[in-house]
This record gives C-alpha cells, structure tokens and sequence, in this order.
C-alpha cells in the first residue's frame, strides 16, 4: 500500500485556505499555487536518498550530503498540472519536465488521453506526478500508469486537494506510487468534484469556464 502524506505545515493550510476562497481571483490563484507547490516541494522530496562527496570550503576539506540522484523529472497533468511546475522548478532548476494530456468525460467520469512527452530517460529519474485536483482517481491513475509504460520507475504523486474516493483507487491500481497532498477533503458530489473543494482547478488557473 503507497504511504499519503498530508503536508499540514501552517504556511501551506494558510495558502491553501486563500485558494480555495471564491473571491479569489486568476492572478492571485496562479500565485498561491506556485507558492505552494515551491512549499510542498520540500516535503515531497524529504526522503530523497543522500550520498557523501567531499568539497574543499574556504576553511578545509571535509566531507557532505548531497543528492545520491540528481536526475528529477516532473510531470504535469495538463492543464492545471501546470501550475505548480514553475514552483516546484525554481527549488529543483534543472529537472525536466514532461507532459501528460488527459480530459475528464463529463459524463462517464473517466479520463481520456491526448498527449504524452517525458525526458528520454526517464527512467533513470526520480517521477513527481503533479495534479492539483485528486478526485475520482480515474485521471491520476491513468497518468501514473501512462508514465510507467514509458519507462518511469520511480514515481511520486503529487496534489492540493484529495478525496477519499479518489486516494482509494491510486493505492488500489498503483500501491507503489505515493502520494503527498496539501489536505483531505471530505467526499466527491454527483459531479465528481472534490468537496468543499476550490472549484476547476484549471478554470481558475487560466481565467476559462
């Protein structure tokens, strides 16, 4: 079973109770976002392995940590994936970054798939899966499952919001995939929206309906 992370550091809750408000508008909600993810960063990475190097200081030569791996791919799920990229880049500046496109059927509720781009070697990089919104699971789940048949072994998922529902079918399709998450919300509605939520994501990203 993946491990969920709940990252309730008081400057995440704060940001995030400013996103979800209603009277929030693009600017400031693209804003708040990339604040977050550059916040939430920390904790996503906390457990990436260290090894030791030695480096000459100005005072003498000793020995220090420094990532084990410093290959880093993050991969947005279009299009409100987004939105934390630049955030999380300005912490890990020289990861790549790849694409997965996918739309959620309005209907059915289950994602379809229009476009996927990751680094060539994307297996030899440490995954973080970036989707604001984990809802019903259905496009998380098909994106993680999108990287690893392109070669992604190792592979974070990372949100703002998450249902219960919506954690439920990432652990049950991909236990091996983790999940770090700003909070919980309580249930879905009808519509499959996360409640009570922050509305569409994307559509307040970009200012679209």
């Amino acid at each position: 079973m993946s491990k969920v992370t709940v990252i309730n550091h008081p400057l995440v809750q704060h940001k995030l109770a400013l996103l979800r408000d209603v009277n929030t508008g693009n600017k400031a909600f693209r804003e708040l976002l990339n604040e977050l993810a550059l916040l939430m960063c920390y904790e996503v990475t906390r457990n990436f392995p260290l090894t030791d190097i030695e480096i000459e200081t100005p005072v003498q030569r000793g020995t220090f940590k420094v990532l084990a791996n410093e290959k880093v791919a993050f991969v947005p799920v279009l299009r409100a994936g987004l939105g934390m990229v630049d955030g999380m880049m300005s912490i890990i500046p020289n990861a790549k970054v790849g694409h997965i496109g996918l739309y959620r059927n309005p209907d059915t509720l289950m994602p379809t798939s229009y476009y996927a781009k990751l680094p060539d070697d994307i297996g030899e990089r440490e995954t973080i899966l970036i989707d604001p919104m984990l809802a019903t699971g259905n496009s998380a789940a098909a994106a993680a499952q999108t990287v690893k048949e392109l070669g992604a072994e190792k592979v974070r998922f990372v949100c703002l919001l998450a249902a219960p529902e919506g954690i439920a079918v990432m652990q049950e399709l991909h236990p091996d995939v983790d999940i770090y998450v700003a909070w919980i919300d309580e249930k879905l509605n009808d519509h499959g929206y996360i409640v009570p939520g922050l509305g569409d994501a994307g559509d307040r990203l970009f200012g679209t309906k």
